[in-house]
């Protein structure tokens, strides 16, 4: 097959003029095209007059070789690259130990399920409940029915991206093709095949509990277990070497292939590594508030006359300001027509975060507004940043009034540095509430003064953006984990045999295909390290 990049056509285009477009591209007549598929559609909106179409395509000719050659010095026509995954080993017939993998976000369910698909039956624990009853947990939160610190919005089956925008595209490096896997595990358990290739494909959330509930089942079916409300109390080392662990109840299970998928909030599995001798370092991240605006201001603002336009879809954004004080401000996790969500997992604090569903029509957009900070912002110890996070999200929890309500403010108020008091024509969608006031002493004197530096720069790009009305909600805090657990080239941790550091708890992932991916490659050292 070949592979034809940048065929732009028009937004409206009929299906029929994308042959067209082949045959005059590689001036051949329509007898020799056999076939063809849409390998990537996405779309270029910088002339918002003139949106255009913009598809990679993959062709079956019967000119192939002589068309290789007519093209040889033309990028935009290459051999179709395989990206079909093979694994990378099978288990042997006769196992001693069974590796475990720790959590059920997209790394750890992808890290189950490569190893369950080459045999090796894994244990996987988790310390929330499955999806549905995590779902009715998180919900409650949301509605004033309290606060489940093991089941909510950062821990249970799904991991914290069942409770985001279900974004599945990323900036990683992937020259084998894991996110190929990784999407089309998805689309094996229940996801639209669309995205497979759209640009910037997404799930939603209620879509992504079924997806989550058939992956189980699929690792079951192979031969996984799968425990819930089962906390890694322990880990158990010995001359550098993991031999097991211990739950909360106090079940030891032995192995020596640990996966550590946990999650950028398993703040007391952190600790508890940290105090065993796992090798464990500062890493930067970034803090800020949730902005809200109305989802029609951002689609005139990026499409024009073509907001709404069913291909385009609820228009998004991606913006950054290098600051006068050194610092950068940048849009973050950006969720088209959806909801600010309480993201908590822990009492006493406030937490914020993004969500969407599929057909992302809710009336507003957010997005995170947040500035990039280092471990010089907060020296010493190798967990000081956990610390840091949880400062500013107590501090949200008491000028929200100390009820979980977040505390918010207009962004013309926030710039003005007056207190709100009333909200505008833009109504917050956060849950349980949003309690109007001051921010200003909710983050750093340093990220406050960015931000309203960055806020009217960003409306440079999209006008409005810097409206009085739009309503920022605080505190983001847990952009990414605040930890590195250091890895060797071979996955195991830089001074832990068998123990495997993946995924956005790691800090080596950021957000649900990168995670995925990482899993992935868990997966394949841990079966290599076995076979070999």
């Amino acid at each position: 097959m070949l592979r034809l990049t940048e065929v732009k056509l028009p937004l409206d285009h009929p299906e029929s003029e994308i042959k067209t477009a082949i045959l005059k591209k590689l001036q051949i007549p329509l007898e020799a095209l056999i076939n063809y598929s849409i390998f990537k559609r996405s779309y270029d909106a910088r002339k918002k007059d003139g949106i255009v179409l913009v598809y990679i395509l993959d062709v079956e000719t019967t000119q192939e070789k002589f068309l290789l050659q007519r093209f040889k010095k033309d990028p935009h026509v290459m051999v179709t690259p395989s990206m079909s995954y093979s694994p990378i080993a099978q288990a042997p017939e006769h196992l001693t130990t069974r590796p475990i993998v720790i959590g059920t976000g997209p790394c750890g369910l992808f890290a189950a399920l490569m190893l369950a698909q080459m045999g090796f039956r894994p244990i996987v624990l988790e310390r929330g409940k499955i999806v549905k009853e995590r779902t009715a947990d998180t919900f409650g939160f949301w509605r004033n029915k309290g606060l489940n610190p093991e089941s909510n919005a950062q821990f249970g089956e799904g991991g914290a991206g069942t409770f985001s925008d279900g974004k599945l595209y990323s900036q990683v490096r992937d020259s084998q093709h894991h996110g190929r896997k990784v999407l089309t595990e998805l689309v094996n358990a229940g996801a639209s095949p669309e995205i497979l290739y759209v640009n910037k494909p997404h799930i939603g959330t209620f879509k992504l509990v079924g997806i989550v509930e058939k992956m189980r089942a699929n690792i079951e079916s192979l031969g996984g277990e799968i425990h819930f409300q089962s906390r890694v109390e322990d880990i158990h080392i010995e001359k550098g070497q993991v031999r097991g662990v211990t739950l909360a109840n106090g079940e030891y299970i032995r192995s020596n292939h640990v996966v550590l998928a946990v999650g950028h909030s398993a703040r007391d599995t952190f600790e508890m590594l940290f105090e065993r001798g796992v090798y464990i370092e500062a890493k930067p991240f970034s803090i800020g508030f949730r902005v809200e605006h109305p989802q029609a201001l951002i689609d005139r603002c990026r499409f024009g006359a073509q907001a709404g336009h069913r291909l385009l879809g609820a228009a998004d954004y991606k913006l950054v300001h290098h600051c006068s004080n050194g610092r950068s401000v940048y849009s973050f996790c950006m969720c088209p027509g959806g909801l600010v969500v309480a993201a908590t997992s822990e009492p006493g604090r406030v937490v914020t975060n993004g969500m969407s569903q599929y057909s992302r029509n809710e009336r507003n957009a957010n997005s995170a507004i947040v500035v990039g900070i280092t471990p010089d912002d907060y020296p010493g110890h190798p967990l000081a940043g956990i610390e840091f996070q949880r400062r500013l999200e107590e501090r949200a929890f008491e000028l929200g009034g100390s009820t979980y309500e977040a505390p918010g403010q207009l962004v013309g108020d926030f710039i003005a540095d007056r207190p709100s008091q009333s909200l505008g024509t833009v109504r917050p969608s956060y849950t349980p509430g949003v309690h109007l006031g001051d921010l200003s002493s909710s983050l750093p004197d340093y990220a406050i003064a960015a931000i309203r530096e960055a806020l009217p720069a960003f409306d440079k790009q999209i006008k409005g953006f810097a409206m009085n009305d739009a309503v920022l909600t605080g505190v983001e805090t847990r952009t990414s984990s605040p930890i590195r657990i250091k890895r060797k080239a071979d996955g195991q941790s830089l001074n832990i045999q068998g123990l495997y550091p993946a995924g956005e708890g790691a800090g080596y992932a950021g957000g649900i295909l990168s995670a995925g991916i990482d899993g992935i490659k868990a997966a394949e050292a841990v079966a290599l390290s076995i076979v070999n």
